[in-house]
């Protein structure tokens, strides 16, 4: 039996009202949203813009409030501030004085939270792999290394959890590696890691255990593992020559999902199901023209997700 670690961050029933203009009312922005992340995983909190993810982490950082609900990070609420001394945080759109150095923006940092290691300092420098701009401004860092020193700066008084909001946004392909292996790196090293995104592929690659929020409503929640390695396996079989009452005989059989493409038809079938499918086509003379297992992806994942979260609003 595998043990579940305890959790480090939760969220229940949380809910978030903004009050647009004077005499307008006010707006729902989540809707009594619920999770857990627990001690030594990646968590990835996704969904597309104006979901509700930034509203999320500013009540998790307390610089909003809920309407209602709880959230509690490290057995602390959030509107306590003594679990604030074990968790970094990176925002989308951080402020950088530029025209500090590496070095002298971590020592400001690091007197913020009270921790004078010059040690610490060159340590992290040397983890994200800035040592050699140590001592450049940082207005001459490109948009990867000011990431870099971004994560070091959530990292100078060594805390229990980082939280990143959209840590790869706007980095090219390098340099979206660069922060995913130093959030592997990080993570291997004991750090709990909350990170909103959007970047789908940057979840599926590191993360352990994801939420999908989409209009303010968790509408899926669980570990990737056990989505992409799930028992409903499914594959993909391309025929050509199949009569209409087969088609129908697939669809009502096996609850196959079809699509056409020129003169063959492509079903997706249960794998349970294989076997029975392939006998009755050639028995039928159908040509079979490939079988191929279906990869499950959080893209499918996502795209179910956001395709139920918008129609429960326009049935609201």
């Amino acid at each position: 039996m595998t043990e579940v670690s305890p959790s480090l961050v939760t969220v229940k029933d949380l809910v978030k009202d903004f009050r647009p203009g004077l005499g307008k009312g006010t707006k729902r922005v989540l809707h009594g949203i619920s999770f857990d992340v627990n001690e030594g995983e990646i968590f990835g909190f996704v969904g597309p813009n104006g979901a509700g993810k930034t509203t999320t982490l500013k009540i998790l950082m307390g610089l909003i409030h809920a309407t209602s609900g709880q959230a509690s990070i490290l057995g602390h609420d959030v509107s306590e501030s003594a679990y604030r001394q074990h968790i970094g945080f990176l925002p989308e759109n951080p402020y950088f004085y530029d025209y500090l150095t590496g070095r002298e923006f971590l020592r400001f940092y690091a007197k913020l939270a009270a921790t004078s290691d010059q040690n610490r300092i060159d340590t992290l420098l040397d983890r994200v792999g800035l040592a050699h701009a140590a001592d450049a401004r940082l207005r001459t860092y490109s948009k990867g290394m000011l990431q870099r020193i971004g994560i070091a700066q959530a990292l100078v008084h060594d805390p229990k959890v980082i939280f990143l909001d959209e840590p790869m946004s706007g980095l090219d392909p390098i340099g979206r590696k660069e922060i995913r292996d130093l959030i592997l790196s990080l993570n291997r090293e004991g750090k709990t890691v909350f990170m909103n995104t959007h970047i789908l592929s940057d979840v599926e690659t590191i993360c352990d255990q994801v939420a999908i929020i989409v209009k303010g409503r968790i509408e899926y929640r669980g570990r990737l593992d056990d989505f992409l390695s799930g028992e409903d396996r499914q594959t993909d079989v391309v025929l050509s020559s199949v009569v209409p009452e087969l088609v129908d005989r697939f669809q009502e059989e096996f609850g196959c999902e079809i699509s056409g493409l020129g003169g063959t038809i492509e079903f997706r079938v249960a794998e349970k199901h294989l076997t029975e499918l392939l006998t009755a086509a050639l028995a039928r003379e159908v040509t079979v023209h490939s079988v191929t297992p279906h990869r499950k992806s959080l893209e499918s994942l996502f795209l179910s997700a956001v395709h139920r979260g918008e129609s429960a609003e326009e049935s609201a």
